[in-house]
């Protein structure tokens, strides 16, 4: 694997160069795409083991950008996300498998509101490099079709065509880039990152 090596050990999300988006048809007519801004992020790589190695995610509800205030603050309601209960979506990786070179399997449990179901996510590594703050990178892409009404996102409204304003598939899209940990100091924080 190219860069294989380099992979393994500790790793974080640098939140400024990282996007855990999702999007939804609308409509049935148009598509909506959205982000949370507020992520963090770790895993640990071990290529020779890959049972040893591990992921967890956290973004923070409160976060969602659809680039509409008002969307965004229906999606804060009670309706979807209902942020004063639950503030996090959390992703707690149970098993990472090599399914080809630079392609990756990541099961696990996702929770959304008080909802934990399992969840498999392809990541293709889409390079490891030094930046030029001279900090190793990786960065990952993926995506992965979730129902939301599995995680008691059930709010709709009817049409006058006889769809559904909102999807029930949700698109979730994964564009990850994280900084090796130097010994046990944790990785460069955003605001000191390379831009």
């Amino acid at each position: 694997m190219e860069n294989g090596s380099a992979l393994n050990g500790d790793w974080d999300f640098d939140p400024a160069h990282t996007r855990i988006g999702f999007s939804a048809r609308h409509a049935m007519v148009t598509t909506v795409r959205g982000s949370f801004n507020d992520v963090t992020g770790r895993f640990y790589a071990d290529l020779d083991d890959m049972s040893k190695s591990y992921a967890e995610v956290v973004l923070k509800t409160a976060s969602v950008d659809t680039r509409s205030q008002q969307r965004d603050d229906h999606l804060r309601s009670p309706d979807f996300f209902d942020i004063e209960k639950w503030p996090e979506i959390r992703f707690e990786s149970t098993q990472i498998e090599e399914v080809e070179e630079r392609a990756y399997m990541v099961s696990g449990n996702l929770t959304i509101r008080d909802i934990t179901k399992p969840v498999t996510i392809p990541l293709e590594l889409m390079g490891v490099e030094t930046d030029a703050a001279g900090a190793l990178r990786a960065g990952f892409e993926g995506s992965r079709r979730i129902n939301r009404r599995d995680f008691g996102l059930e709010w709709n409204m009817p049409l006058d065509s006889g769809g559904m304003l909102v999807s029930e598939k949700i698109s979730l899209e994964f564009e990850i880039s994280a900084i090796k940990r130097v010994g046990d100091q944790p990785a460069v924080d955003a605001e000191s990152a390379e831009s």
